[in-house]
């Protein structure tokens, strides 16, 4: 259970979902980890949750400013970072009719603007050879109606991960992306939505999984410690689909 042993790592989005699963798992594998959102509320329930053992940035993803002072805060903890989980991310679904500016802003500033400008901004602090990862989605290779402007923001992360492990290549700099199928996560709660409405989604998406069921967190973090750890120290630009089996199978 020794990892990730004199490692620290920062994750965005790290108070809930798969970014409290893998906060909890890099903390067993020995990491020191920082984690960041936008509720200090839930940031205080998650660190209480994980018996005060992670360091809380108050930072919001789609906030441009937020994220030109995180470098500053990130110092204040520790001097460098070895990894980076680029997890902060949000999801909204509409037909095209529907879709808005707003709506597509929203999703654009922070899946794909904020994780462009977050690893932009912490780059001074990240060691040579570190990791960066970004929780990208399957939703990337599907045309799932309703879905075309998350997907597209997922769709750019992974070309972030070719494209920056290449400029990275002089520091030795992995970059990587998971593409998590169905999870069991907040999302689904945030989606504007009746609990009735989530419960047939989930139900539907559930039969297309060919192992039955949805994914855990924990399973997500598990490749996530795979990319964080030197494990992984001959990958780079490359994307690990953890989704059951749905769109291979």
């Amino acid at each position: 259970m020794s990892r990730l042993k004199n490692k620290t790592a920062l994750i965005t989005g790290g108070n809930s979902g798969i970014g409290f699963a893998t906060a909890k798992e890099f903390l067993e594998q020995g990491a020191t980890v920082i984690i960041t959102g936008r509720s200090q509320a839930a940031l205080d329930q998650a660190k209480q949750a994980l018996n005060g053992q992670v360091h809380t940035i108050l930072s919001n993803t789609s906030n441009l400013s937020d994220i030109r002072t995180l470098a500053k805060q990130v110092q204040q903890i520790t001097p460098r970072l070895d990894v980076l989980f680029v997890n902060a991310g949000i999801g909204k679904f509409a037909p095209i009719e529907a879709v808005t500016e707003e709506h597509f802003d929203e999703q654009f500033n922070t899946n794909v603007k904020g994780a462009y400008f977050t690893i932009q901004e912490l780059l001074p602090v990240l060691n040579d050879g570190a990791s960066i990862i970004l929780n990208t989605s399957i939703s990337a290779h599907t045309g799932m109606a309703t879905a075309s402007v998350y997907s597209a923001t997922k769709a750019a992360l992974l070309t972030l991960a070719r494209t920056l492990s290449t400029e990275l290549l002089p520091r030795k700099i992995r970059v990587n992306a998971i593409s998590p199928g169905p999870i069991t996560t907040p999302i689904f709660g945030k989606m504007g939505i009746t609990s009735e409405q989530i419960d047939s989604f989930k139900t539907s998406i559930q039969s297309q999984v060919p192992m039955g069921r949805l994914g855990d967190p924990a399973e997500i973090a598990r490749v996530a410690t795979f990319f964080a750890s030197d494990e992984s120290s001959f990958v780079l630009g490359a994307e690990l689909i953890a989704d059951g089996g749905m769109i291979t199978l």
